[in-house]
């Protein structure tokens, strides 16, 4: 699909002291984070408060209230969305050999935030469980839209037609969605969703995407060694038996159950898919038996980081997540681009 040099064995071959030290190390700090997420707030939360809570809940404390059922959802949400993206990141640049290819880039994210639209234009009465599968639906569309268009064009699918592609289609779903809003006058209640965020995260909506997303994250692992044949090349997949046609279409699924859970919940939140993946290669190797669990880690601690900087950068008020998460993902993307750029 897109003709990348395949990796060397010397390449593939994983490399256990950084898997562990990512593992353990990555859990820790991801922790830690979580910790200080919950203490920052308008009411003034100290970590032991939060130890109390967790060891011994008392519903009469309104400390222990505020890190039960606002604050501690939203650090959950954010492990599991960090997670969900970057795994979906991980996947599509393995099953596509494309270095480009992430949710937000390549029409996931912006096909399901048209559903969402669709949803709270047509059917505003839906229950949340309808705006998750909504979401799901949108996403394989914006993703078939994608390599519809990119494949179309002349000389076949590269890493730059392919980002192409998705910016453009993104664009056009993205203005759809903003016309809607605008002319079914609900663009107050979609503005969450376009700007991303974890705010309004509680445990209905952790528990409605979790069993659906985790899904998505057992096919990931179950696809893990696939994924890493694939990326030696096509003709040397196929020569080994692989299946390709059949691990790439089972992947997408679990990048759209996991992309669309995470859009559902906490909006379109960009880059985390693109760059997570890269820096998790450069660590472990290109073996994904060990890139989507050390992903899932190093995603889940992004999004945590990025949360905790929104409530700083303009405190008492919040900055979207998406735009904390550009900050690094852009000039991330351009350099890849231009990189990938000068084999096209």
């Amino acid at each position: 699909m897109v003709n990348q040099k395949p990796p060397t064995s010397k390449q593939v071959r994983a490399k256990p002291m950084a898997v562990t030290m990512i593992m353990v190390a990555g859990t820790i700090l991801l922790v830690c984070a979580g910790v200080i997420s919950i203490t920052l707030g308008a009411a003034s939360i100290t970590p032991e408060t939060v130890w109390q809570t967790i060891v011994a809940y008392d519903e009469s404390l309104t400390d222990h209230q505020i890190i039960q059922e606002i604050r501690l959802p939203r650090v959950v949400g954010a492990v599991l969305i960090g997670s969900f993206l970057a795994i979906s990141g991980a996947l599509m640049q393995g099953m596509t050999r494309n270095p480009l290819a992430e949710p937000s880039i390549i029409g996931i994210t912006d096909g399901a935030a048209l559903a969402l639209a669709i949803m709270f234009a047509f059917f505003p009465s839906v229950p949340y469980a309808g705006s998750l599968f909504a979401a799901f639906i949108g996403a394989g569309v914006g993703t078939a839209l994608v390599f519809l268009v990119g494949s179309l064009a002349k000389g076949g699918l590269t890493p730059a037609k392919l980002a192409l592609a998705g910016v453009t289609i993104g664009a056009f779903l993205s203005a759809i969605s903003s016309g809607i809003a605008i002319y079914f006058d609900v663009a107050q209640d979609l503005s969450f969703w376009f700007a991303g965020g974890l705010a309004n995260i509680d445990w209905p909506r952790v528990q409605l995407m979790l069993p659906v997303a985790l899904i998505g994250m057992v096919i990931a692992l179950w696809l893990a060694r696939s994924i890493t044949i694939l990326s030696l090349g096509k003709d040397v997949a196929q020569g080994l038996g692989q299946r390709t046609v059949m691990v790439r279409t089972v992947g997408i699924v679990a990048v759209m159950l996991m992309t669309g859970a995470a859009v559902a919940v906490a909006g379109t939140i960009g880059f985390i898919g693109l760059v997570i993946p890269h820096i998790t290669r450069a660590l472990v190797g290109l073996d994904y038996r060990y890139i989507v669990p050390c992903s899932a880690i190093l995603g889940s601690l992004l999004l945590i980081v990025a949360d905790i900087l929104v409530r700083l950068v303009n405190a008492p008020y919040e900055t979207p997540v998406g735009a904390i998460t550009a900050l690094v993902g852009v000039p991330f993307f351009l350099y890849l681009a231009r990189k990938e750029g000068r084999g096209v």
